[in-house]
């Protein structure tokens, strides 16, 4: 004996109500999590983000969704005129955070305050939608066939709008690394995003809610959408001359270059024959005094006699350009995560390096250090430069950690110096220990050595070599004339006082990454 089964009868009007509601479900969750990653780029950018913040955002955001399905319930019987307010406000908000959040960092240090509200806000406006949508898409079925009883209905429909939901999140969320932030940058990208929530509501006010809204109603929602339309487009064709005030007010000197590139926020500057470059805000050198921290940096390294050189990090050319200085040398390889760094030290920063990067002896490799170590093969040097930005987030700890270190003994030739930009022993005295501590915990002997450079204080540096006995700090035997660095300050930069002591450390480990940490603290 056979049943028949009935189905649920669909006219092809109410196909494309479904249709286009779940479109506009789907490009609503794509907003909403660009909206969210945009905070999350943002706090990182401007605030150095890191795990804490990384996870008050998450969890504020989570939590704000929650709360916005519940503060929407009373306006459910209005769901129609409701989802459009919802989505102007989401517009707006969602569209100027960026700006709002970039703007209140350079003028009022308020970018905390400013992120969380952002995140408190969206996270609402967001978690109000879903139920929208949910009574929207009840209301323009039909009513259930017989087979079908209520439950099994309203599961459906959640699961149809579940999928479009969670496939809508996957989109914005590979548009905003690959697309919307390289393309536009975080201002434009966000508003960009703000523009395509707006257009998506209007098309569901107009092709769906037309016969559910009054003509009033109607009429206001459009004009609401129009304006939100407006100002977002106003935005983004102005927010390069935003972006530009907003970041010249962050820094003192004339800002000569910048890129956005991304890993990081790369800024030029230079008054009169001072030129400074930072990343992320940081300051990574002035051609006042760099020469101090780079012949500091690079000859110790060189002390037995180096012939290939290996540098991580020093994307300027600062370092490549010492090493050409000194006879003998015969192969540079330069491994730079960034090229757009690569880009700007060859032309912006040329004079300062001295065109190093394009000499024939010096190979560019654009890799992470670490990525690149592990896959490095057979290469031998009989020098390793790691010359990279202090780790003061968990993407840089990693090259701050006993595994990275034990990786460079891959290339390091037997009796090969190792020389590590380490920090400031007197600003982030815990923090360059740590450093020391962690180096030694890779499998080296190690000679920490600091000098004086005015633009950055008191700086640390770490000497080491594979074995049991610590490295003697000497120049190399044919070092060619220099500014700052003799045998006498070197010897007299192995010497700590009192206040800057030695320190046992536990090791930074991937696992475990303490330097973070310490460097957010600060001195203590």
């Amino acid at each position: 004996m056979t049943t028949s089964v009935a189905t649920e009868p669909v006219s092809p009007s109410l196909g494309r109500w479904r249709a286009v509601l779940l479109a506009a479900v789907a490009a609503c969750a794509a907003c909403g999590i660009v909206y969210e990653l945009a905070m999350l780029t943002l706090s990182t950018s401007l605030n150095g983000g890191g795990i804490v913040a990384t996870s008050l955002i998450v969890a504020g955001y989570i939590a704000a969704l929650g709360l916005g399905a519940l503060l929407i319930k009373p306006l459910l019987a209005h769901a129609a005129i409701t989802f459009i307010a919802v989505e102007v406000l989401l517009g707006i908000v969602g569209g100027l955070s960026a700006a709002a959040l970039y703007v209140a960092f350079a003028f009022v240090a308020g970018s905390t305050l400013v992120l969380a509200v952002s995140t408190a806000l969206i996270g609402c406006l967001v978690g109000a939608e879903v139920p929208l949508l949910m009574t929207l898409l009840q209301r323009g079925r039909a009513a259930p066939s017989p087979a079908l009883d209520v439950a099994t209905d309203a599961g459906r429909t959640l699961a149809n709008l579940t999928a479009a939901d969670y496939l809508g999140a996957l989109l914005g969320g590979l548009a905003w690394p690959f697309v919307l932030l390289p393309q536009l940058g975080m201002i434009r990208g966000a508003a960009a995003t703000g523009i395509v929530n707006v257009v998506a509501a209007a098309i569901v006010a107009v092709f769906l809610l037309r016969r559910v809204l009054s003509a009033r109603q109607l009429a206001a929602a459009l004009g609401a959408l129009a304006a939100a339309l407006a100002l977002l487009v106003t935005l983004l064709v102005r927010a390069q001359d935003i972006e530009v005030s907003t970041r010249q007010q962050l820094y003192a000197d004339p800002i000569i270059a910048h890129r956005h590139s991304a890993y990081q926020d790369i800024v030029v500057t230079r008054r009169d024959n001072d030129m400074r470059l930072y990343l992320d805000g940081d300051l990574q050198f002035s051609t006042r005094d760099e020469y101090r921290y780079t012949e500091s940096l690079v000859y110790p390294a060189l002390g037995g006699g180096a012939h290939s050189v290996l540098v991580l990090g020093g994307g300027d050319g600062l370092a490549a350009r010492e090493l050409l200085r000194q006879p003998g040398l015969q192969r540079i390889v330069q491994v730079e995560l960034d090229p757009q760094v690569v880009e700007l030290a060859r032309t912006t920063m040329r004079d300062a390096n001295g065109g190093s990067l394009d000499n024939p002896r010096v190979q560019v490799v654009i890799d992470d250090a670490l990525s690149w170590l592990r896959g490095s093969g057979t290469d031998r040097f009989d020098a390793v430069i790691v010359d990279l930005p202090d780790p003061d987030t968990p993407v840089l700890g990693r090259l701050y950690s006993t595994e990275f270190y034990a990786l460079v003994d891959r290339v390091l030739s037997p009796g090969g110096l190792m020389v590590v930009q380490a920090g400031s022993p007197f600003s982030t005295r815990t923090a360059f220990w740590r450093t020391v501590s962690t180096v030694h915990s890779g499998g080296y002997a190690v000679t920490p050595y600091h000098v004086y450079v005015p633009t950055f204080g008191d700086w640390g540096f770490v000497l080491a070599r594979r074995g049991d006995a610590a490295p003697v700090a000497t120049l190399p035997p044919e070092v060619p004339p220099l500014r700052y660095l003799d045998q006498r300050v070197l010897d007299a930069a192995t010497v700590f006082s009192e206040d800057v002591r030695p320190r046992p450390m536990e090791p930074s480990t991937l696992d475990n990454p303490r330097v973070v940490e310490d460097i957010r603290r600060g001195y203590y």
